[in-house]
């Protein structure tokens, strides 16, 4: 007996790329995983774009990355420089690192070019990080399921820190140099074991000859593989809790309204990347930084005004600026104790990151909310957490200004003495006014909205009635204007238990509750409650002034600003 197969349709000619995806398909069935998430709904919003640019800026980073590694040194060697570079570096002692720098600027082909598109890349992936977090905090996306990702997320931000510092100090040169040595102190005010870790980090006595290569090792290797994991980890969490979405018709907690990946968002994923790749190779090629030739290789005794770090770092400049001296040293048990270092580069960036990290957990615990959230909120509808966000962004530019006074007061010949006192009260004062002044306008602008549901939108046109009461004539909202204004909840405080059970015995715990019901309060006792149906029935049961309302578009009746018109 013979046996006959039937050719079926999986047996046609297929491309290359067919054969290939066949191929791993029946070894690792990952067909079934990309067709789920080719399929994935992602919302169409502009402001989810910057997380994509902190991205691609850091696709950029690893591409010249691992241009300028091929031509880097990081040797603090001294040698007698003789190379391609400017006149004034001629003959002058420096480290191996620093000369591998002039090397690669003036010798390599493009390298000039790499070591400024890597350099503006780096500014751009931590502005994009910093724009997105804000758009993560001020819209609420932070919520329940997402506080394991806001976590991710704020790790991100440290490791970019951290990745910015590490590669602004290999360079060896004058500012870098200059912001090792503020390191090595910031180190050494660590009460008890600040000089043995200083020891341990620069491997003796401040430079040693061991900083620069600890810190290439740590800049090309521990943390980017570090962000790279981690942007993993942010990207699964982001597709396992599905996007979040702008309020708006139809978007509930439920669902996501929008686009699926392929092909519309990997079209627009690619576009993003070249558009970001080619603005920041314009920059590269056309905006001139960090030109270490013009300070000189390290050397401790020339510091002038002008020697800042890169922006991200300025806040904790500044507060080093700020901090009086006077004082703030003292000696106890043989231990050098310099609250002047101490508590501006350690305490004060400590109760920064402390308060990022620790939001989502305090606003959960004040709102006793336990649902999840993918729609997001209107900054205006949380006036609190949206005061506190500017708060700390009034804070944080303060601190950076702080750490440019120096320029300020050469530029605008102003005492640098006045800009630092100046600094000081604004540092404490501005955030607290910044606060205060935000959340008064959220609440006004709620306010508005309650305004605007209940009787419409002023149109400018007045009518007379016959009995000579007069009236001005508003337009209805329309169904998705009146559902974003009242679709949203205003948590009030939390109400706890009495202090005493019903036999009178003291309850435990009641001095924690007491305790979150305050902060409750802080945070939800001034709001606005948004319309109700029973409202807005009410708002409009006015007879024949609705009648007005249905009439605006008959031919009768005439608009203008002072029109008035009498009702027959």
């Amino acid at each position: 007996m013979s046996t006959e197969t039937t050719a079926s349709s999986n047996d046609a000619p297929k491309t290359a790329a067919g054969k290939t995806a066949d191929y791993l398909d029946q070894r690792t069935s990952v067909g079934g995983a990309v067709k789920e998430f080719a399929r994935k709904v992602f919302p169409d919003h502009w402001s989810f774009m910057l997380g994509e640019i902190a991205l691609f800026s850091f696709v950029v980073l690893l591409l010249t990355g691992v241009f300028l590694t091929m031509f880097f040194d990081p040797s603090m060697a001294l040698e007698e420089y003789h190379g391609a570079g400017p006149e004034t570096m001629q003959g002058q002692l420096m480290s191996v690192a620093f000369a591998s720098t002039l090397d690669l600027s003036f010798e390599v082909r493009g390298g000039l070019l790499m070591r400024q598109i890597h350099h503006w890349a780096a500014l751009i992936f931590m502005a994009a990080i910093v724009v997105h977090m804000m758009r993560v905090f001020f819209t609420g996306a932070f919520r329940k399921p997402r506080e394991i990702n806001w976590l991710v997320g704020t790790v991100l931000l440290i490791l970019g820190l951290a990745a910015g510092f590490s590669g602004y100090s290999l360079p060896d040169d004058v500012l870098s140099g200059n912001g090792l040595r503020i390191t090595d102190g910031v180190i050494k005010s660590i009460p008890v074991i600040g000089s043995y870790m200083s020891y341990f980090v620069f491997g003796g006595e401040f430079p040693g000859e061991h900083i620069i290569p600890r810190l290439f090792t740590v800049h090309i290797l521990l943390v980017p593989a570090l962000i790279l994991a981690l942007i993993g980890v942010h990207l699964f969490l982001m597709v396992l809790h599905k996007h979040t979405q702008f309020p708006g018709g139809g978007r509930t907690d439920k669902n996501v309204v929008g686009y699926p990946l392929f092909p519309v968002y990997i079209a627009k994923m690619g576009g993003n990347f070249f558009i970001v790749f080619g603005i920041l190779a314009l920059m590269g090629a056309t905006m001139s930084i960090n030109n270490v030739w013009n300070y000189g290789p390290y050397d401790p005794s020339p510091v002038g005004a002008g020697a800042q770090p890169d922006w991200y770092m300025l806040f904790l400049e500044g507060s080093l600026r700020l901090m009086p001296g006077a004082g703030t040293e003292w000696v106890l048990f043989g231990y050098t104790l310099s609250l002047n270092v101490l508590i501006p580069a350690v305490v004060i960036p400590g109760l920064l990151f402390t308060f990022l990290f620790a939001y989502p957990f305090v606003e959960a615990k004040v709102t006793g909310d336990k649902r999840e959230h993918h729609v997001l909120d209107r900054p205006r509808n949380v006036p609190v957490r949206t005061g506190l966000g500017v708060a700390f962004l009034t804070a944080f530019i303060i601190l950076a200004l702080a750490g440019s006074n120096d320029l300020i007061a050469t530029h605008f010949g102003m005492s640098l003495n006045q800009i630092t006192w100046a600094f000081r009260i604004l540092f404490f004062a501005g955030p607290v006014i910044a606060f205060w002044i935000t959340k008064r306008i959220c609440l006004g602008l709620q306010r508005k909205d309650r305004e605007l549901v209940l009787h419409g939108h002023e149109t400018g046109r007045i009518v007379r009635f016959a009995n000579g009461e007069y009236i001005e004539v508003h337009r209805p909202l329309d169904e998705q204007e009146r559902w974003l204004r009242v679709n949203y909840t205003a948590h009030k405080p939390l109400e706890i238990e009495p202090a005493t059970d019903a036999r009178g015995v003291k309850r435990p715990g009641y001095k924690a509750e007491k305790r979150w019901q305050r902060l409750s309060r802080f945070f939800y006792e001034d709001r606005v409650e948004p319309v109700t149906p029973a409202e807005l029935a009410a708002a409009h049961s006015h007879g024949e002034h609705d009648e007005i309302a249905a009439a605006q578009t008959s031919p009768e009746v005439t608009s203008g600003a002072t029109n008035v018109e009498q009702e027959r």
